[in-house]
């Protein structure tokens, strides 16, 4: 792996093997069938339960596939993907060879369960699947190649390869108005999360990468409020699928280990406690950033976000780099996000055990950071 550097400036970016990406009222209506792979694919669904059964989008999609085309639905996806759900799905695709097509739609526990699902085919009959997502919330977890889902003992694992990377997304704001909106809201700041962290990640690129999440940065600050203020506004959807589509896609494929500390502690809270993703991100970004503002080198990169968010920049990365954590926490709380872990029900005696699944440490100046920090969530 290559990582990129400020002085001097280099670095190296591999795009994923994304072939399309549409975006747009009724963008799934007009492109889907021409995204299958070939005039007689078989597309296998795989969503949750609550779009399935609470939403027409599931039975619009298998009817805009009809028989030709729809080779069955799986609907049982949860939060943080279970793998009990994982081996269900995996069984009941297996079953057919004909299937060459998997569509997730939902948020990042779908899109992450079809990348599993094709990953663990793959093992059985050396071929990955063709993937097409369908977003309906701003987690992005359709712009990379890992797939995230958690064991039996409630600790998050996964799989990676770049051939799990989703051949085509498709942003269809229709879809994403099914979608509650502290759920979309809170995954909006997960993608906050994402290009934040991407400003310090020590593979990602000038170009695309951090050009591209310094954007999104700026859209989601911009449209996240008018979103709450205008839930069905169609516009403000779109543009915030774009900015979560800039926000992580840009990393590609030349990475290595987590996004970043806030991920990580996010991985910590998220399935061993039940806390979802985007709230978790709401809970620890700010104080990360506050942490980061520390090292004179991410606190110069953060600070780079300061003028995308209407702010002048200053003499003083980390002056610069605390602005910035502090506008974050404001938009949490504009947005109503704001959270502790007692709402959660995490006793304050996990707290070194939180620190330790995130830094991977017993001790040092690092895991005694992060404990002040967990502790400061309570």
């Amino acid at each position: 792996m290559t990582s990129s550097t400020e002085t001097p400036l280099s670095g190296l970016w591999k795009p994923t093997h994304l072939q399309r990406l549409h975006y747009g009222s009724s963008s799934v209506n007009t492109h889907l069938l021409s995204c299958l792979p070939s005039p007689t694919s078989k597309a296998f669904i795989i969503t949750n339960s609550s779009l399935a059964t609470k939403s027409p989008l599931i039975s619009q999609v298998e009817s805009l596939l009809g028989q030709a085309h729809h080779a069955g639905t799986f609907s049982s996806t949860k939060q943080h993907a279970p793998v009990a759900q994982l081996d269900e799905a995996t069984d009941a695709v297996g079953k057919d060879s004909a299937i060459d097509t998997l569509i997730s739609i939902g948020g990042g526990s779908p899109i992450d369960s079809a990348k599993a699902i094709s990953y663990r085919l793959h093992e059985k009959s050396g071929k990955f699947l063709f993937h097409i997502a369908i977003p309906t919330t701003l987690s992005a977890a359709e712009c990379t190649f890992n797939a995230g889902y958690t064991r039996e003992d409630g600790v998050k694992t996964g799989c990676a390869d770049p051939e799990l990377a989703p051949h085509v997304i498709i942003y269809d704001s229709k879809f994403a108005l099914e979608t509650p909106q502290t759920l979309w809201l809170s995954t909006g700041i997960r993608a906050l999360d994402h290009a934040v962290e991407l400003l310090y990640h020590p593979m990602a690129t000038e170009v695309p990468a951090k050009q591209m999440v310094l954007s999104a940065i700026a859209g989601l600050f911009t449209y996240l409020p008018k979103s709450k203020e205008e839930p069905k506004n169609e516009d403000y959807i779109t543009r915030l699928q774009l900015a979560s589509f800039s926000s992580l896609f840009p990393i590609g494929t030349n990475v290595k280990g987590g996004l970043g500390l806030s991920h990580t502690l996010g991985y910590a809270l998220g399935s061993p406690y039940s806390i979802p993703h985007g709230i978790t991100s709401c809970l620890t970004l700010a104080s990360v950033v506050r942490l980061k503002a520390e090292n004179p080198e991410d606190a110069a990169q953060v600070a780079r976000a300061l003028p995308f968010l209407g702010q002048l920049r200053g003499d003083n990365d980390k002056e610069d780099a605390m602005k910035v954590a502090d506008s974050i926490q404001g938009l949490v709380k504009q947005l109503g996000l704001e959270s502790n872990l007692k709402r959660y029900e995490v006793g304050e005696g996990e707290a070194p055990k939180i620190a330790k699944m995130a830094t991977k440490a017993k001790e040092g100046p690092l895991y005694d950071s992060v404990l002040s920090l967990v502790k400061n969530l309570y």
